[in-house]
């Protein structure tokens, strides 16, 4: 491994920073063909701009490049800087994302080929990554793609592959969603965007991240004591978003969200909110004493059931569970082992229609390459999973819990923090 992969916890002082610009390439290595879309936020390490508008600090545009000796097509991601950080070197948020890239290979985790720098002063740098040509998000909301159940099993089991093989590593996403699925014109599944990853450990974690929509409870509830479960519970929304072509819990604050939660998997046990309580969810008092509706029924069943198989029920409740030791894990859920959960997950996949090999998905128009100032417009819009607020995104499929219908409406979608 490159020594500069080995700094992420340092500042870059004059020699680490030659060090780092020796081993990265030119920017002027590679031309811009379009934007694809924007990277996710990060939160800042300097504690003074806690406050401030500028505590979160946007990853730049993400570009779609060619490489000038090669004619390869790649993706440049832009690492944005503040002024301070222009003065102090390179981020060291950045070096952990780059430096968790560049550890991981897995075919369901997109490649880091190599980091390219502006040729005289470190104010610009931008990981270089395979392209690939959609994102999940961008065939639902733009080209209202539906998907067959045998295909959303192809594609939901490459996710799993992925993340089984992330937490194998001890890494957390913590931002799994729609936009950070990318899918390549082979039918090969690429989780991206490793802004908010982390390498797991027992010490306190940022509590505010992961998309709104796709945070867990415990993630709601404030606790910095969480694992790769709540991963999981993201996968599990992806899963019945795929399923549908609908967000399924769509909502702005972190008690609306709980609310919905309620509404659809029925009010926490005891049990479950025992197992909460010893997370450390600093939140969980105050929600049960003033937001939490108590006797809510489990209608995940009554709501998916006419629309899917039993099977298909059963691995949703096993993913969208409040207590997070209760989880399915990303083994478990592609049917590993002998555990009673894996078994659950095992007749899913081998209940028909099975999963279609990758080869076998369809391809799709790339909207995102067609530089219409609709599709930028629109992409900016989507979700970042590092902003409490939320942008208007007319046109995106949402699901009713009224009637247990999809129907398009204009729906804020989050930011993450």
């Amino acid at each position: 491994m490159p020594r500069w992969l080995s700094i992420t916890g340092e500042t870059l002082n004059d020699s680490l920073e030659s060090d780092f610009r020796g081993q990265c390439s030119s920017i002027h290595e590679f031309e811009r063909l379009n934007q694809l879309g924007e990277g996710s936020e990060r939160f800042t390490q300097n504690p003074r701009e806690l406050n401030s508008t500028d505590a979160f600090t946007a990853y730049g545009v993400v570009f779609r490049a060619q490489e000038r000796s090669s004619s390869k097509v790649v993706a440049l991601k832009q690492v944005r800087m503040s002024p301070e950080e222009r003065q102090n070197g390179v981020p060291v948020t950045a070096l952990r994302e780059i430096s968790i890239l560049r550890y991981l290979r897995h075919q369901n985790i997109v490649n880091v080929h190599d980091v390219a720098v502006a040729d005289k002063v470190m104010d610009e740098v931008y990981m270089v990554m395979e392209y690939c040509e959609q994102d999940l998000a961008n065939l639902l909301d733009e080209l209202q793609v539906k998907f067959s159940l045998s295909q959303v099993k192809c594609l939901f089991r490459q996710l799993l592959e992925g993340l089984e093989y992330l937490h194998k590593s001890d890494i957390i996403h913590r931002d799994v969603k729609m936009q950070n699925i990318l899918l390549t014109a082979k039918g090969v599944l690429k989780l991206a965007d490793f802004g908010m990853a982390r390498a797991y450990s027992p010490r306190p974690l940022t509590p505010g991240v992961v998309t709104i929509w796709y945070r867990s409870p415990e993630l709601l509830l404030g606790t910095r004591y969480y694992t790769p479960s709540v991963d999981l519970w993201s996968a599990g929304l992806v899963l019945a978003e795929l399923l549908f072509s609908a967000p399924c819990l769509t909502g702005e604050t972190a008690i609306e969200q709980l609310a919905l939660i309620v509404k659809l998997l029925g009010s926490p046990t005891s049990d479950d909110l025992a197992a909460l309580s010893v997370m450390g969810c600093p939140d969980l008092v105050k929600w049960r004493r003033e937001g939490l509706a108590i006797g809510r029924v489990d209608n995940l069943e009554r709501r998916f059931l006419d629309a899917t198989s039993p099977e298909t029920v059963s691995m949703l409740k096993g993913l969208l569970k409040w207590d997070p030791h209760a989880r399915l894990t990303a083994a478990e859920a592609l049917g590993k082992g002998r555990s009673k959960y894996a078994s659950i997950a095992e007749k899913w996949w081998k209940e028909s229609p099975r999963a279609v090999e990758k080869e076998m998905l369809p391809t799709f128009p790339e909207v995102r390459n067609g530089g219409s100032s609709s599709n930028l417009q629109n992409r900016s819009r989507a979700p970042n999973a590092a902003d409490g607020g939320a942008r208007e995104r007319p046109g995106d499929y949402v699901f009713d819990f009224d009637d247990g219908s999809t129907s398009r409406r204009a729906v804020k979608r989050p930011r993450a923090r």
